[in-house]
């Protein structure tokens, strides 16, 4: 069984869904609804070969009149016939739940009262899908040919993920634009990049700030968009630029005195991109302050009007951008498929060079095109060749961009059309977090388990090749290159948008009044509310959204609206304000699995909760609920709970044993039976926590009883971080069951006196973080990390002063995966890195604090052996304070210079460790 054959797509609608709910019913559970299941049989069956006819129908690239509407209304007849199974059997369960003799005879006159009902609703479909049964035979649809030959691509279970920094071309334009921004004058200067979509103008804005950076104390990215929301957009860049989280959307002039009042002494660089009106810019502008700091701006649009307006002062700092050169177009084309220009085979050299130019030089197609011809045959190629022939002859328009990307979407597997049609729930530039993405497709039922892959396994396989064929853009990577965040290209996401409306897949909306004039049912929506609050009257309730699945809702909205939505499956809510969240009515929302909500001031749950029991994951990200319901230890099929650390766990969490993840659990305001029982919670992946009380003695206690809870779980857990106020982790420094399996731990607050021996047993440890007195940091401290074989990412915090130097060791296979070490000192640490130390480093950050340094001597350089870096080494960042600093960075900036002149050093760059 491969990947793809138990996915639903969007030409199958639900039917997937719906077969496994017909076989529930003829099972052993439902034996005694006799007639029910014989015609549910019969349904099975019939459903069965509409579907292996939809899927076949999916491949092809045309279709007549009559197979379009045959399939179009097999698609959408799921959707009502599972909703009705849902209330039928959801009705089966609640009324049968009584117990004794006058109840038992009350449960089965209900039973066959219900077995009735259902009866009728079976013959009523029965109907339905006789007719369209004759229509199949009628139109020959079980022998309907393709009007083209489609190669699919072979789904991959990993992406390899290509950093756009590797963009061929792009040294030029950056080193100009630098030149342009950084010319003499300490006056404010704002400069736009302007060009058509696809060629790279968020990609060149971001290379520009990642070359200029350095050179200012404050720096922000945020992205505008068609039709922006300013209130949240500004919010953004001021949280941005303070790190300070903020639930509440003030008003504009709120906002804009703010960032003004922020930025008035800074010596700032904000780029503001994907600019589509001057309107937009006229308010964005007045958050900048022109101080006389050498502060720049830098825009970036499609239309060379607004590039103007945004630099008005000077039309000199309008860029124009070009299209690639054709040498430049060919390294990244065959780099994308063969691995290097040169590994083109001769026989596709040719053809490749007439698909290339009618890219026109645009890195867009030209990434679009060479991700979807990856490892694939010469066929492919002649196919793609003949598909861009019949569209245009080279230096493509917007509209036949699109095409392009509609010839990439066309040739996704059908299980990958599904999954990346759902991004259609997200506003345009938002950037989304791989994890939600893959619990919202798993709640969907867009993703199965396979084999011994489990559904999240497959669903991450799914985005992975997503981010291969260039489908989606990543925006968040860990030091492995594995992508935690995403985001759609303007473009994709317009064909996108065209699909979703085409299929009534999903509707998207921000206007109640729109709403309410739809006479379709929508199965999916997303509510999109800018500026003015948008509320979900019960019309829109009781029509047109009656039947919705997933919701989406960013900005204002009604709770009580959206409680009457019995069949949502998928609910994520995004508040605008810092408002209470009243989802006290969830309970009747029978079918919910996914539950998400981001910002708001407070979150009210019903008192019990247990009738959810198809829910998977509930997450108050950034907002708080004083308690969780008391019963809700009694959800079956709960694996996701992350609340806010002020919500306190009620007694008995224990008995969530399929619960793979937890977060923020406080040791502090849950009690000692809880942490105990954490215990039994045998499938716990993630769990994340802090200590918050001052009582060093009460929190040592606590975290001991933590121990000896990890010591039984510690088969699972693969992630583990902690918070704390501080405090030494003495009763950590032996574990009798350590946790091998851990791939990455954070504690932070608390110490350990040395740096435990059991470390050395997690070999599958990909990321480190912790602190160690300085006394117990020592070479043989050191050895035990530099033997872990997958250690990526160290960040080590040394509180006290050490007693020796510190040698990094380079021989034998000594930190032979670290790729970024990030240390940090309070006190005097001197380093020394051994011949050979550390070959795969990319990135060095050190904070020191000097201290002890006497007036009339000479400084020392606290880091030996630079030269014994890689060559490898792309970036180093120094942050030091104290006595003899200036000395100090002099001695470190000639070291680094001197052996590692192709790295960027950053000195003072403390924000940006």
């Amino acid at each position: 069984m491969t990947l793809s054959t138990m996915a639903v797509s969007v030409s199958t609608g639900v039917m997937n869904s719906l077969l496994g709910k017909l076989t529930t019913l003829m099972g052993d559970e439902y034996r005694k609804l006799k007639g029910v299941r014989n015609k549910v049989a019969s349904l099975h069956e019939e459903f069965s070969s509409m579907n292996a006819i939809l899927v076949k129908l999916a491949g092809m690239d045309e279709l007549d009149i009559q197979a379009k509407v045959w399939r179009d209304q097999v698609r959408d007849m799921p959707y009502d016939i599972e909703d009705c199974i849902d209330d039928f059997m959801h009705d089966l369960e609640v009324k049968g739940a009584t117990t004794g003799f006058l109840k038992k005879s009350v449960e089965r006159l209900k039973k066959l009262k219900l077995r009735h009902q259902i009866a009728n609703k079976i013959k009523g479909i029965e109907a339905c899908v006789l007719d369209v049964h004759e229509r199949r035979i009628r139109y020959n649809l079980d022998n309907y040919n393709p009007t083209s030959n489609i190669v699919h691509i072979d789904p991959r279970a990993l992406a390899i993920f290509s950093d756009a920094a590797g963009l061929m071309g792009i040294d030029t334009p950056r080193d100009e634009l630098v030149e342009l921004l950084m010319h003499q004058g300490q006056e404010l200067k704002v400069a736009s990049i302007v060009g058509f979509g696809g060629l790279g103008k968020t990609t060149l804005a971001s290379e520009v700030c990642r070359k200029i950076e350095v050179k200012f104390t404050c720096h922000a990215f945020v992205s505008v968009s068609l039709k922006p929301d300013l209130p949240r957009l500004l919010q953004n860049l001021l949280l941005k630029l303070t790190g300070q989280q903020s639930s509440e959307i003030s008003s504009l002039d709120d906002l804009i005195q703010n960032i003004r009042k922020y930025l008035f002494n800074e010596r700032y660089f904000i780029i503001i991109d994907d600019l589509w009106d001057t309107s937009a810019w006229d308010i964005i502008k007045c958050a900048f302050p022109e101080n006389n700091n050498g502060s720049r701006v830098l825009t970036t649009t499609r239309i060379y009007s607004v590039a103007a307006a945004c630099c008005s002062r000077s039309r000199g700092c309008v860029y124009k951008m070009k299209a690639l050169t054709n040498n430049d177009s060919r390294r990244l084309f065959f780099s994308r498929i063969f691995g290097s220009e040169d590994s083109c085979p001769t026989e596709l050299e040719d053809i490749s060079i007439d698909i290339l130019k009618k890219c026109g030089g645009i890195p867009l197609a030209i990434i679009s095109i060479s991700s979807l011809l990856a490892d694939q045959p010469k066929p492919k190629f002649e196919y793609v060749r003949k598909s861009l022939g019949c569209m245009f002859d080279g230096n493509p328009t917007l509209d036949q961009m699109r095409q392009i990307l509609e010839l990439s979407f066309k040739n996704l597997p059908n299980h990958l059309k599904t999954c990346l049609l759902y991004l259609g729930m997200y506003p345009e530039d938002h950037t989304i977090h791989r994890d939600d993405l893959l619990r919202q497709w798993i709640a969907e039922g867009f993703v199965c388990a396979i084999a011994r892959l489990d559904a999240k396994d497959v669903a991450q396989s799914y985005f992975n090749e997503l981010i291969n064929k260039s489908m989606i853009q990543p925006v968040g990577t860990d030091h492995n290159g594995e992508v935690f965040s995403c985001r759609v290209h303007d473009i994709m996401l317009d064909v996108i948008r065209s699909k979703i409306e085409e299929d009534n897949f999903i509707s998207v909306l921000n206007d109640p009044e729109v709403v309410l004039g739809m006479h379709r049912n929508i199965r999916r929506a997303s509510l999109q509310c800018h500026g003015e609050e948008c509320v979900e009257t019960s019309a829109m309730v009781n029509g047109s959204l009656s039947n919705v699945r997933s919701v989406y809702a960013f900005g204002g909205f009604s709770c009580q609206s959206l409680m009457m939505l019995k069949y949502v499956r998928v609910l994520y809510l995004e508040i605008n304000k810092r408002d209470v969240v009243d989802l006290t009515g969830i309970s009747r929302l029978f079918l919910l699995r996914y539950l998400t909500v981001v910002g708001g001031q407070r979150v009210e749950l019903p008192s019990r909760i247990g009738k959810l029991q198809q829910l998977e994951t509930l997450e108050l990200r950034n907002s708080a609920a004083s308690k969780l319901p008391s019963d809700i230890a009694s959800l079956p099929l709960l694996l996701h709970l992350s609340v806010h650390v002020d919500t306190v766990f009620p007694d008995g969490i224990g008995r969530l044993r399929h619960v793979r993840t937890v977060r923020l659990f406080d040791l502090w305001k849950n009690s000692v039976e809880n942490i105990e029982g954490l215990g039994e919670m045998s499938s716990l992946r993630d769990f994340r926590f802090q200590c918050s009380g001052n009582d060093l003695v009460e929190g040592a206690r606590r975290m001991d009883v933590l121990r000896s809870s990890l010591e039984r779980i510690s088969e699972s857990l693969m992630t583990l971080e902690m918070y704390s106020c501080g405090g030494h982790l003495d009763g950590w420094s032996t574990f009798s069951s350590p946790p091998i399996h851990l791939r990455e731990m954070r504690i932070m607050g608390c110490v350990f006196s040395a740096i435990p021996n059991w470390f050395g047993q997690l070999r599958n440890l990909q990321t480190l973080e912790f602190r160690v007195g300085g006394a117990g940091l020592k070479d043989d401290g050191v050895a035990i990390l530099a033997g872990l074989p997958s250690l990526g990412y160290l960040e080590l915090w040394a509180e006290e002063p050490a007693e020796e130097r510190l040698h990094i060791p380079g021989s034998g296979m000594a930190f032979r995966a670290l790729k970024v070490f990030r240390f940090w000192c309070h006190h005097n640490v001197l380093l020394t890195f051994e011949a050979g130390a550390m070959p795969m480093l990319k990135k060095f950050y050190l904070i020191l604090e000097l201290s002890g340094c006497e007036s009339g001597g000479s400084a020392e350089c606290p880091v030996d052996g630079v030269e014994h870096l890689p060559a490898g080494l792309r970036e180093v960042k120094l942050w030091i304070q104290g006595e003899r600093k200036e000395a100090v960075e002099s001695l470190l900036k000639i070291a680094f210079e001197e052996h590692h002149p192709g790295a960027a050093l950053d000195i003072d760059g403390f924000w940006s460790i």
